[in-house]
């Protein structure tokens, strides 16, 4: 199994799916509990549904799953939202906060920086590399990170989340014609809700990455999946919920590349 996979495209715009992998290596998977076993917190079909959106499109994503190491955690450790509840590089817990190792079993500190190594850096090769080579060629580069998450989490959030959620860090990760255009698209979508900045103002990758300045631009999307899928196991793809919701992502990546190409975005 590869860490990750790159599909390399002629597009300004890259995707990251640090989330949607589902492979647990087997002598890590024997310590899972039963709940850990569920693989609740997977961003299920996340490639699945971005997949065919825009010609041309980079996409890399992690085949690995989170309970292993999280791709889009801070590989220090440090928080990305501190005094809230969330889960770590190497989680011990699940968005509900029940333990997902049996007793005894949960990484040690050891362990954690051995799957740093092994998994959580390769997938950032792979993308920052996909970056250097884009902004090589356009002079700027978008960087998409897709994510998805269960609609309703006490443990995370109160009440249920929008099915839109944008993240830019307040606004400091890309230019505002970007945030601007994917805002805007998500508002005007009959019979859903946005928030811009919410409970998810993007993770590590969004932080990381964003040099707007140097045409380097970083947008996270967070989208309930109620949208596209059934929040329970066997997780099913709903295919009369996704390809409305699909038409939306495909417009708000279209008028990214337009952005991108068209050189709005020259500082």
């Amino acid at each position: 199994m590869n860490v990750f996979e790159v599909t390399e495209g002629n597009s300004p715009i890259i995707l990251g799916q640090p989330h949607g992998g589902t492979h647990v290596p087997a002598d890590i998977s024997a310590r899972l509990n039963e709940r850990g076993k569920g693989l609740d917190d997977t961003d299920w079909h996340i490639h699945r549904l971005y997949d065919g959106l825009l010609d041309g499109i980079t996409t890399v994503r992690s085949n690995i799953h989170r309970y292993v190491i999280d791709a889009n955690r801070d590989p220090s450790g440090v928080s990305l939202y501190p005094g809230q509840n969330t889960t770590s590089l190497c989680p011990t817990t699940d968005f509900d906060g029940e333990d997902i190792w049996n007793e005894g079993q949960a990484p040690s500190q050891d362990e954690i920086l051995s799957r740093r190594a092994a998994y959580h850096a390769p997938y950032h090769e792979a993308l920052a590399e996909q970056i250097t080579r884009a902004q090589a060629k356009y002079g700027m580069v978008v960087l998409y990170d897709c994510h998805s998450i269960r609609s309703n989490i006490p443990h995370l959030f109160d009440g249920q989340l929008p099915v839109f959620n944008i993240g830019t860090n307040g606004g400091q990760t890309c230019d505002a014609s970007i945030e601007s255009a994917t805002h805007e698209i998500c508002r005007a979508t009959p019979n859903t809700d946005t928030v811009l900045n919410g409970r998810f103002r993007g993770g590590w990758a969004t932080r990381h990455y964003a040099r707007p300045t140097k045409g380097i631009h970083v947008i996270q999307m967070e989208l309930s999946q109620r949208a596209y899928m059934n929040e329970f196991p066997p997780w099913g793809y709903r295919t009369d919920r996704a390809d409305i919701l699909r038409s939306v992502l495909a417009r708000i990546l279209e008028q990214l590349d337009h952005l991108a190409r068209s050189g709005a975005l020259d500082l």
